[in-house]
């Protein structure tokens, strides 16, 4: 079986700030990830590989490092909102330049690292780092959750975002279908039939293929929830003309629409009572209550697509020994 190789964080800097200047200078984390992946041509199984923690997966977490190294030598910068844009020293610096600008970085860092004072700039980007830390634990709490929990917990998603007669199907044999709801959208209403995939890395095409396949004959709406992420090739697969549409969310946007909905999140971080409680009446037959209020914009645009981590001083440092030259 062949070795699945992955570029190391440092060899994927300079293709993030390409993606980000093709993308007109700025971008989320979701478009920077498809134009790397476009840009180098990473495999399906490159970006199947899941990190060691399962968390996600080992090109989503390099990628992270490369952003991580490109704010620290001041070529990009983030907003609160997730979007990572180009500085003025990022829209004209060269190879040659960011490479020395790299190694003067990592070289402050593990100086400091060996004082144990801490960095200004290191300190800065963990407190950054920090607003998305909290996606980290919760999809670590997704994935603990029973496969019958993590259905029922989609389930009161769905109600939460409008649809009605929400039910979990949770029997084999049901062809890869977990559950089916209906929404309304007046005067008409609709079936969406969904199904859950709790991975810790990439969904692949196959399984988008499968997923409508198992759906012929059923309904053309359909729902693909995954605490993991979306390979190219399968989010491709879910818009191929000529075939029925398959709406996805992976766990990035999963974690954003939990948060919204109150459900197992807070302004303040993650809830550990709130998903416990989740867990413990996975069980249970008798449905959720129904929500006590509900969020404006309900509507099902918002169950459209699309990683991240949380950083400090003394981990970017081991980073920098592992590949300092």
């Amino acid at each position: 079986m062949a070795v699945v190789t992955i570029p190391q964080y440092h060899e994927l800097m300079w293709p993030v700030l390409i993606a980000l200047r093709k993308r007109g200078g700025s971008a989320t984390i979701k478009e920077i990830y498809e134009q790397v992946v476009e840009d180098e041509h990473f495999s399906e199984e490159q970006q199947a590989v899941p990190t060691k923690d399962g968390r996600m997966s080992e090109l989503e977490y390099r990628l992270h490092w490369a952003r991580t190294h490109l704010k620290g030598i001041g070529a990009i910068q983030n907003s609160t909102r997730g979007v990572w844009s180009l500085t003025e020293k990022g829209q004209t610096i060269t190879p040659e330049q960011m490479r020395r600008d790299t190694k003067a970085y990592r070289d402050e860092l593990l100086r400091r690292a060996k004082q144990k004072q801490p960095s200004n700039s290191a300190t800065d980007q963990a407190s950054d780092d920090e607003l998305d830390s909290w996606k980290e634990q919760l999809i670590a709490r997704l994935l603990r959750l029973p496969p019958h929990g993590f259905e029922r917990l989609a389930q009161r998603l769905l109600r939460e975002a409008g649809f009605v007669y929400v039910t979990v199907l949770g029997t084999s044999g049901d062809g890869g279908i977990d559950g089916v709801g209906v929404y309304r959208l007046s005067p008409v209403s609709f079936p969406v039939y969904f199904q859950c995939k709790r991975y810790k890395g990439s969904v692949t095409a196959g399984v988008v293929r499968d997923f409508r396949g198992a759906m012929a004959g059923r309904g053309d709406k359909v729902l693909l929830i995954t605490t993991g992420s979306f390979t190219k090739d399968a989010q491709n697969e879910a818009s191929r003309d000529g075939a029925p549409p398959v709406e996805l969310i992976d766990g990035d946007r999963l974690c954003d629409l939990l948060r919204d909905y109150r459900l197992g999140v807070d302004v303040r971080g993650v809830s550990s009572m709130r998903l416990s409680s989740m867990r413990r009446s996975s069980t249970s037959t008798t449905p959720p209550a129904p929500p006590r209020r509900r969020m404006p914009d309900t509507g099902a645009s918002r169950f459209t697509n699309y990683g991240r981590g949380g950083t400090s001083e003394r981990f970017i440092a081991d980073r920098c020994r592992a590949v300092h030259d």
